[in-house]
């Protein structure tokens, strides 16, 4: 303190200051907010029902998956069939043959949710019984066939009399992907048949589409 301060209250700083102070602090504030990495939870029952809607690549993802695998089933249950199966009623055993990706794209990860959702949702039809992917990968590894073969009738029809299965639902997913100017867009198709292990006979077959698209 200087002599003659003592006891006097400094001025502070002047408005015009004190404005530029609080306008900076505030930008520093928002700039902060911005840059900072923000984890939210989405889905059902939280605040972000729908964050898993919005397409992020034109891979295929989840939402994708879901909804080739629901409208295949859509066509699937009012079949000739599925209709004889269910008059049946004795729910025979089926299993998956692993589906072939004719696409040009590396997508292990979502031919795996692939498979995943097709075995859920013919198990909770509660038409037919599902054989656990486990136990066939298992099998597959005893009979020496090779992983994700395509589908062999004769391998087919080995493994099913060793599973006591009836009936294999198999095919492959393939892709067309087309550029157009700053456009990208990519058709997927979802094809998937139904063939009885003891006679090959092809039960029921149907291709359902979905479509990816990314403009610059």
């Amino acid at each position: 303190m200087t002599p003659g301060t003592r006891g006097r209250v400094l001025p502070g700083p002047s408005r015009p200051l004190r404005v530029w102070i609080a306008v900076t602090v505030s930008l520093g504030a928002l700039l902060g907010l911005g840059c900072a990495p923000q984890a939210m939870r989405g889905g059902e029952g939280t605040e972000n029902p729908d964050l898993d809607r919005p397409a992020l690549s034109v891979k295929l993802d989840r939402e994708d998956i879901n909804y080739l695998v629901a409208d295949y089933l859509k066509h699937l249950e009012p079949s000739a069939f599925w209709k004889g199966v269910i008059d049946r009623g004795d729910r025979p055993l089926v299993a998956i043959w692993p589906i072939t990706n004719e696409t040009s794209q590396h997508i292990d990860d979502q031919m795996a949710t692939l498979l995943s959702s097709i075995e859920t949702t013919l198990v909770n039809t509660g038409v037919v019984r599902v054989v656990d992917r486990a136990r066939q990968e298992d099998l597959v590894r005893e009979i020496g066939m090779q992983q994700g073969a395509a589908f062999d009738p004769a391998s087919a029809r080995r493994m099913g009399k060793q599973l006591g299965v009836e009936y294999f639902f198999t095919g492959k997913i393939s892709s067309v992907d087309e550029k157009l100017a700053k456009m990208r867009r990519v058709q997927y198709s979802l094809f998937l048949q139904v063939v009885d292990i003891e006679t090959g006979i092809i039960e029921f077959q149907n291709e359902v589409t979905r479509s990816k698209a990314v403009k610059k």
